[in-house]
């Protein structure tokens, strides 16, 4: 167990880590290869645990690729559209692609702000919004303000774990995960009931 922390302490230590991060982030905002949310939040944790990322340059890093993926979304939905390729047509893409576009005609801000902390949903929501014309005037403030907020909240898990657990801190990482996943699961869950209940409301006054 100590040559494993060692080996993430002399990895979180090097300054290519913020690096892969942000490329993380950013291929996150419209792939759903490995959710960033457990990176940022596991490297969090580390660092209140060992010292070593800082989590004043994790924080911003985080925040930025966040904005710079969802706008590249914004951008690749304007381009192509949402049904170009074959994962777009999924069953589970296409019916979040159809929420985010109903939500959009009506509040465009809360669903971009609360989009972010769902990987399906943020991609639904920015493809979306590039996709139906969505101004990119009042876009780009609320990317802004949803990565930041998104890299802040994962960024708190972590490191309220990490300074915990700061004599475990490869159990502070485990926990932190976890209990980051569990918080995204039921957002997803809550969101995705609400969104049920607005389309049936929306049903019968029609």
């Amino acid at each position: 167990m100590d040559v494993v922390l060692d080996w993430l302490t002399a990895a979180a230590g090097s300054p290519w880590l913020y690096f892969g991060v942000f490329v993380l982030v950013v291929a996150d905002a419209f792939t759903v290869i490995l959710p960033s949310e457990t990176v940022v939040v596991a490297l969090a944790s580390l660092a209140l645990s060992t010292g070593e990322p800082s989590l004043w340059v994790l924080i911003p890093v985080a925040a930025v690729g966040a904005v710079v993926g969802d706008n590249l979304c914004y951008v690749i939905g304007k381009r192509i559209g949402t049904t170009r390729f074959r994962w777009m047509r999924g069953p589970r893409v296409s019916a979040a692609i159809e929420y985010a576009r109903r939500a959009l005609e009506k509040r465009p801000a809360s669903l971009i702000l609360t989009a972010r902390y769902i990987p399906f949903a943020r991609i639904a929501a920015n493809l979306t919004a590039g996709a139906t014309g969505c101004s990119y005037r009042r876009y780009l403030p609320l990317t802004v303000v949803a990565g930041t907020g998104w890299a802040i909240y994962n960024c708190v898990i972590g490191a309220l774990f990490g300074a915990w657990l700061a004599e475990y801190p490869i159990l502070a990482i485990v926990i932190s995960v976890a209990v980051a996943i569990a918080l995204g699961v039921t957002i997803d869950a809550i969101t995705a009931r609400w969104a049920a209940r607005s389309a049936s409301s929306a049903e019968l006054r029609s």
